[in-house]
């Protein structure tokens, strides 16, 4: 099974790790641009190559909207499954509604998306 991680932060990493903890193949996705720096992305990265040493762990990393960048490397990778967190892996808001990229993610689902709490 392969699921792609749409990420901004190692909460959010460390979330779905939690969450993935049977995975095959996850290939963790950065949308770097506002709010997201190259370091947060490889960060994020890194987590889950630490956290799930059974799967095999690639990292994207593409300038551009988040929603359209998990999107399209969902379907580049024929995923069969998207998680991502609620906020921007920013504990301090766990208990707001979901951001505008999950939104955008559910709006236009083209595969399962599994939302998780960070």
């Amino acid at each position: 099974m392969t699921t792609v991680v749409g990420t901004a932060s190692v909460h959010t990493t460390a979330a779905a790790c939690d969450y993935l903890d049977d995975a095959d193949r996850v290939v963790v996705v950065t949308a770097t641009g506002e709010g997201t720096t190259p370091r947060d992305a490889g960060d994020a990265g890194n987590v889950a190559r630490t956290r799930l040493p059974g799967a095999t762990v690639e990292t994207v990393r593409r300038a551009g909207e988040p929603a359209a960048v998990v999107k399209a490397v969902a379907s580049e990778h024929d995923a069969d499954r998207v998680v991502v967190g609620t906020r921007q892996g920013d504990p301090e808001r766990a208990g707001e509604p979901p951001g505008s990229t999950v939104q955008a993610l559910l709006a236009a689902a083209e595969r399962p998306v599994v939302v998780i709490p960070v």
